[in-house]
């Protein structure tokens, strides 16, 4: 029983992690109608910045703040200078280049950085709260991840649901054409988009720096389970994307608690698989027709 609590406690965790690099995939769906498969080297090489920002006496706080910043400025100049050319032709043009940006941010990381493992202190305590006699697998860190995965959630949610600014990113990204003709500058919404997303990533690479050892490829792994989450969720709900983490971390942690960590992947695949044979468009995606 004490084994279960644990793998639960940790799964949520991790699927918290999971959570927030699916939103940022769900935000850049929502605003561009890409994928992007870049996000989590995106993701590292903002971390990397933050590192290298604290191995140089910042505090964690600012270290935090410019990481995201960077991020940002980061998914703005990608957009601006790579992804635009290819926005408007077939969308698979703009996977394969998120690809290439993929490979090109870790060779870049691997060269600047180095291969090596690097650990990223975390501000918050990572050791298990005690409840009473018995310690338990939520640390303090694990609360402030869960502080800003629903911060980010609402933040999400408000903008897409009740602010103008999300309804124009929305049309630019359903109807560019009939956007421009109301006024709408396409172009900008667009970046903001790639700008926002990315900043968003770079907020789950440093939360899953402390748990895991950075390194160029270290979030490989986490964009897959993550974007497995969205799916599972529905690409275009911010809200699917915290279920579809949490069901994702907490899977898998079952499943490498008992059956191994090999078997990880597979479970992922399994369960995706499992949720588009029963709802392809995902649990909380509705399949009517988009008003925007």
């Amino acid at each position: 029983m004490k084994n279960l609590e644990s793998f639960l406690l940790i799964g949520i965790s991790n699927g918290l992690v999971y959570s927030v690099v699916a939103m940022g995939l769900v935000l850049i769906w929502r605003s561009t109608r890409v994928v992007n498969f870049s996000q989590g080297a995106m993701a590292m090489f903002s971390t990397y910045i933050a590192v290298s920002l604290v191995d140089r006496g910042v505090s964690y706080y600012i270290a935090f703040g410019a990481a995201v910043v960077f991020g940002f400025l980061l998914g703005a100049t990608v957009e601006r200078l790579i992804i635009r050319r290819v926005e408007s032709k077939s969308p698979l043009n703009a996977v394969i280049v998120a690809v290439g940006i993929l490979i090109t941010l870790e060779a870049l990381a691997g060269v600047i950085w180095g291969a090596t493992l690097r650990n990223f202190p975390s501000h918050f305590s990572l050791v298990g709260m005690k409840l009473g006699q018995t310690r338990i697998a939520i640390s303090h860190f694990d609360l402030f991840i869960v502080t800003v995965v629903l911060v980010i959630m609402g933040a999400l949610l408000v903008l897409f649901r009740y602010t103008k600014l999300g309804l124009m990113m929305r049309a630019a990204a359903f109807a560019p054409e009939v956007a421009r003709l109301l006024g709408v500058r396409v172009g900008r919404m667009l970046t903001l988009g790639w700008a926002l997303a990315c900043a968003a990533g770079a907020v789950a690479g440093l939360l899953a720096a402390p748990k895991v050892f950075l390194f160029p490829n270290n979030m490989d792994a986490v964009l897959v389970f993550s974007f497995t989450a969205a799916i599972i969720g529905g690409l275009d709900s911010p809200i699917g994307a915290l279920v579809g983490g949490l069901l994702m971390g907490i899977s898998l942690s079952f499943i490498g608690g008992y059956l191994g960590s090999d078997l990880e992947t597979v479970g992922a695949f399994v369960i995706l698989v499992f949720v588009l044979m029963l709802r392809p468009q995902g649990i909380f995606s509705s399949i009517a027709e988009r008003r925007v």
